[in-house]
């Protein structure tokens, strides 16, 4: 079998080139080559939750591998076989959870069996989904296409110290198309504000900040307090918004030394609003990460995105080396877009 050489300098330059790649390699079984990893990243190559999704998916393929160590510009990945079982994957430090789920999950969906992963690492963190999207709006939204997963919290975990205990359970799953292009009018919200070894108060203030400022446009928030003293390594806290019914439209904000609660609040209900004022079915960052499933599911799939990201064009480009998939899009790169594919259904 040929082997698909990737550059991982493409497009945003980052880590999810690296990701995708070798989920892709373990969906489809095709060997590939990645160099030039995270070449736009101040430190280049593998960072250790790189370096950790890379071997959890050498063990659910039973890969050969080259060149994974922390540093790393340049991986060789071969798969094998699809295997199914338990796994763990500690991270070690407070890399995020949520980044290693992106990697492992596509390729989880096609395992001959259920596959269950314990990944301990960082739940909330700054550049990376939070654990709360992750579950109740992006598993939410490919569960309409048939995905059977499922995420457990055991322990949040925060920058620096990590020490967050995550639980991935998956079911092979043959995935079908959709056709959601626009949103639908939105009356009610729910989310889940958390703090761990902070004063219960900071919970409270960044839920009412959110309520207060969704309730100026008529929206009703029903949010999740969710409050801990000593079960976690660090203190942390953030909040994450979702709307209801089919797809789901998310925004999160992120807790941060001298950051005031309400601004942490506010600042996700803004960023909800603006998803929402775009008229599309899908957020951003839903957007960039369902592309690899549009191209894996059977039929054909229309959806709106409420902005093209880096992300999702270079997932765009990724997909089309790995599966006979072309995609159409309408817009562009900073904005509203509608993506179209004929799945490959694999």
């Amino acid at each position: 079998m040929d082997l698909i050489r990737v550059d991982g300098s493409y497009g945003e330059g980052g880590g999810s080139i690296l990701r995708y790649a070798l989920s892709l390699s373990a969906v489809t079984l095709k060997p590939v080559e990645v160099y030039n990893i995270r070449a736009k990243r101040k430190k280049p190559g593998l960072r250790p939750q790189h370096l950790n999704a890379v071997m959890a998916l050498a063990k659910l393929t039973d890969a050969t591998v080259e060149g994974a160590r922390v540093g790393s510009t340049k991986v060789l990945f071969i798969p094998k076989t699809r295997r199914s079982g338990g796994f763990e994957v500690n991270i070690g430090t407070a890399g995020s959870v949520t980044l290693v789920i992106q990697a492992l999950l596509p390729a989880s969906l096609v395992a001959e069996g259920e596959v269950t992963f314990l990944i301990s690492g960082g739940t909330d963190v700054p550049m990376a989904p939070p654990v709360d999207y992750m579950r109740e709006v992006f598993l939410r939204n490919i569960s309409i296409m048939g995905a059977r997963a499922e995420i457990r919290v055991t322990r949040r975990g925060h920058y620096p110290k990590g020490g967050g205990l995550v639980e991935l359970r998956v079911k092979p799953s043959e995935l079908s198309g959709i056709d959601a292009v626009r949103g639908t009018e939105i009356a009610h919200v729910m989310g889940r504000a958390h703090a761990v070894k902070l004063p219960r108060h900071v919970v409270r203030r960044m839920a009412s900040a959110a309520s207060e400022l969704l309730m100026e446009r008529g929206i009703r928030a029903s949010i999740e307090e969710e409050w801990s003293r000593n079960e976690h390594l660090g203190p942390g806290a953030g909040i994450v918004l979702w709307t209801e019914g089919e797809p789901v439209i998310g925004a999160d904000d992120l807790g941060e030394r001298g950051k005031p609660s309400e601004r942490v609040g506010r600042n996700a209900a803004v960023k909800l609003l603006s998803e929402l004022d775009t008229g599309m079915a899908f957020d951003r960052h839903s957007g960039d990460m369902i592309i690899p499933y549009l191209a894996m599911a059977s039929g054909r799939s229309k959806i709106g995105i409420s902005e093209l990201t880096l992300h999702a064009e270079s997932n765009i480009w990724l997909v089309e080396k790995f599966l006979p998939v072309r995609f159409r899009v309408e817009g562009g790169v900073g904005r509203p877009s509608i993506v179209e594919v004929e799945g490959a259904g694999v």
